[in-house]
């Protein structure tokens, strides 16, 4: 009770002094004799804590959701499971400064309904301040704010052709009048998608080769909603809603086939599976808020107050045919379904707070949130099931995340910028099955301060610092142990027993000219938690386990954003050095054939030519060559990404025209091998990600645009 009142408490408390921050830049303009000159912040901005990718007047975003223009966006990589990396780290998404309730597929599908002509921007924070959560670096998507007189809004309508043919059309209406802004975002998706994965297991015991290989075609019919109203009381008080539906009707089916040898040729079992799976997702968010901005002394006090709510209901149906080599002439047949009814509500209220401190320079910012989450994964199986598979339980997870932050930034002598933050979190949380009886509770509080200096030579030449302590923990669903058959024909499982993962992180970067930085990282941490394989009888199963040694990480980084040909090419070119010691990490696991010390290359580059030929024509292209490796998987070989695509505008009827083409010379293939301690598991994923589309949007109203405010004190430095 103690670490709830606490909170509750210091957010009272915070209300007393209603105050905070400072609008972020818009766009500059100037009228010289008559003439409108607009100065447009370049594609590609690297500042002290952050790389910012400008995409509102990017050609880009015709006919793309935020998912996909989320895969082209500078540093940030998506691995074959959906989970999305910068800088090859693990990281946390927010919209509009507020954390995303979702992770991995979940995630994705969400992003997928948000259309890419909403995007202001897209922020990787490589060295967040003790304002986020503290899970190492953070992507933040910035959604457009119009807030022009009247109605504006466009309709797109896209088709897109990989392997099946998918639609999705979306729109958008903003209407403001006064004091009022009301906008509402709609969309429908008819996505089919195809994927192929085959996996060789390896077990040391008794020298045997497992080889499987599987397809799944997936279609998903997706209406999303959303709802955001704002009204300003006056000068300085805003009050708003923010209300958020999205839903998915899925079907998908696979084949899949496996056969297992003993030393060598020794055939000793062999099996074929079809499986059948119909799912409904369901998500409701609403968010409740008030700000009070005092601008003339640059205070603002953000109060945010919400709650989250997903569901999802599906039937899988399994029908798996075996041949073991004891009974040739036998086909066993087992048929399992399994039926899940997952619901999640999520509870916040969260407190910022930020003004100037003394009459040197100094910026202060307070703040907390009340975090509760309250799962409930029902699962039950049906059918001719083999023995060692529990037919119902109901997976609980319950949680209370209590957190305080505070930031104070000053510069020294015009040249030393400085920020140093103390974060601090408490966790206490309950897990459990109903049938099972396995249970854990436990709790625990972390410190995590951040520190970032930055000092400017000359306005040609500065050099940046920062060091910060991060945390990241089990998602709810890698806790739930129970077993059940998946699409490549063995089984997945959580592990209850899961421990978070601390990392400590030192990041410098170096500005020359403001177009071209050099930055290096260094990220310790000494325990974590990873994919595994286990045997069980004749089953394989894949669960998250927790491996404990150090891990030293070693990034050195490249990049520059030229533009030319009077500001209409664009080029972004950045390439980056890898080196991982897991020597410790190796030793103490056992992890036999591993690699001790893994070093690679990366890169990517986007291209962009604005009004080609004078003729309203936008060209971009975008190519990424990349590699995955984590805790105890490696990379056999890089991947390599590329889109091109081509933008018509009509600037009297408002409309565009895009045409795209996506991985047209290469599709991907995400192909790594993970080491335990019973063998090895080499996997090779390709994905549906390529082909072409063709999208229409159609425009109506004045389209200016201004950024949202922010509350987070932004590093200019090193940016243009």
């Amino acid at each position: 009770m103690k670490n709830i009142l606490m909170p509750i408490a210091f957010l009272a408390g915070t209300f007393s002094f209603a105050q905070a921050g400072k609008d972020t830049l818009q766009s500059k303009e100037k009228a010289i004799e008559a003439v409108t000159v607009t100065v447009r912040k370049p594609t590609i901005e690297s500042k002290v804590d952050r790389t910012v990718f400008n995409v509102a007047n990017s050609s880009v975003l015709a006919g793309n959701t935020t998912w996909d223009v989320l895969r082209m966006t500078p540093l940030v990589s998506i691995d074959n499971n959906d989970a999305i990396k910068a800088e090859g780290e693990t990281v946390t998404v927010y919209i509009n400064d507020r954390k995303s309730v979702f992770t991995g597929k979940e995630l994705k599908e969400y992003l997928k309904t948000i259309p890419a002509d909403n995007l202001m921007k897209i922020e990787v924070i490589t060295s967040p301040s003790s304002r986020y959560e503290a899970t190492g670096s953070v992507i933040n998507i910035v959604l457009k704010k119009r807030d022009d007189e009247g109605f504006k809004g466009s309709i797109t309508l896209n088709n897109r052709q990989n392997t099946k043919n998918s639609q999705y059309t979306n729109f958008n209406v903003n209407y403001h009048k006064k004091n009022f802004t009301q906008t509402v975002i709609g969309g429908y998706g008819n996505n089919i998608n195809v994927q192929s994965n085959s996996s060789i297991q390896t077990t040391y015991d008794d020298n045997s080769t497992t080889y499987r290989d599987s397809r799944t075609v997936m279609e998903s019919r997706s209406p999303s909603l959303s709802s955001t109203s704002e009204f300003e009381l006056n000068s300085k008080n805003t009050v708003g809603v923010i209300l958020e539906y999205y839903q998915s009707n899925s079907l998908s089916g696979s084949e899949a086939s496996g056969m297992k040898n003993k030393n060598g040729e020794e055939f000793v079992n062999s099996y074929t599976q079809s499986q059948n799976t119909t799912s409904l997702n369901r998500n409701f968010g609403t968010n409740l808020f008030y700000k009070w901005y005092d601008k003339e002394k640059n205070k603002i006090l953000d109060v945010n107050l919400g709650s989250n709510y997903y569901g999802n209901s599906s039937d899988d149906y399994f029908n798996k045919n075996i041949i073991e080599a004891t009974t040739p002439n036998l086909v066993k047949n087992q048929e399992i379904g399994v039926l899940t009814d997952t619901e999640n509500r999520n509870y916040y209220l969260k407190v910022d707070y930020t003004q100037p401190l003394g009459k040197s320079g100094g910026n202060f910012e307070v703040g907390g949130k009340m975090d509760f989450n309250n799962n409930a994964v029902p699962n039950s199986l049906y059918g001719n099931m083999p023995a060692g598979l529990s037919s119902r339980d109901v997976f609980h997870y319950e949680d209370n995340i209590n957190s305080l932050y505070a930031n104070y930034s000053k510069t020294f002598f015009k040249k030393l910028e400085t920020r140093i933050g103390l974060r601090y979190e408490h966790i206490d949380y309950k897990i459990r099955q109903d049938v099972a009886g396995t249970s854990r509770k436990d709790a625990y509080g972390k410190l995590l301060p951040n520190i970032l200096l930055k000092y400017s030579f000359s306005d040609k030449y500065d050099l940046s610092l920062t060091y910060s302590k991060n945390i990241w923990r089990p998602w709810y669903s890698e806790f739930n142990p129970f077993l059940i058959p998946n699409s490549d024909g063995f089984y997945t499982r959580g592990n209850i027993s899961l421990e978070p993962n601390p990392s400590d992180r030192l990041y410098m970067k170096l500005g020359i000219l403001k177009k071209y930085f050099i930055s290096g990282r260094y990220m310790f941490t000494d325990q974590d938690y990873w994919t595994n394989y286990v045997t069980e009888g004749d089953k394989t199963i894949s669960q998250e386990s927790n491996f404990a040694g150090k891990v030293h990480k070693y990034y050195v980084f490249a990049n520059t954003n030229q533009t030319f040909f009077k500001n209409k090419f664009t080029v972004n070119l950045g390439i980056g050095w890898y080196y991982i010691d897991n020597s410790d990490f190796n030793r103490r696991n056992e992890l036999e054939k591993a690699k001790d010390y893994i070093s690679y290359l990366s890169a990517s580059t986007n291209l962009s030519y604005t009004n080609l030929f004078n003729k309203n024509i936008n060209i971009s292209a975008w190519v990424e060559v990349s590699n995955q490796n984590n805790g105890n998987s490696t990379t056999n070989k890089p991947n390599i990404f590329h889109n091109i695509s081509a933008t018509k505008i009509f600037p009297k009827s408002q409309m565009e025209v895009s045409l795209q083409l996506m991985n047209i010379f290469q599709r991907p293939n995400y192909d790594a091998t993970t080491y335990v301690q019973g063998g090895t598991f080499r996997n090779t994923s390709k994905w549906d990600w390529y082909g072409a589309s063709i999208s229409f949007v159609k425009r109506f109203g004045n389209q200016k645009v201004k950024e949202n405010t922010k509350t987070d004190v932004e590093k200019n430095g090193g940016g243009k």
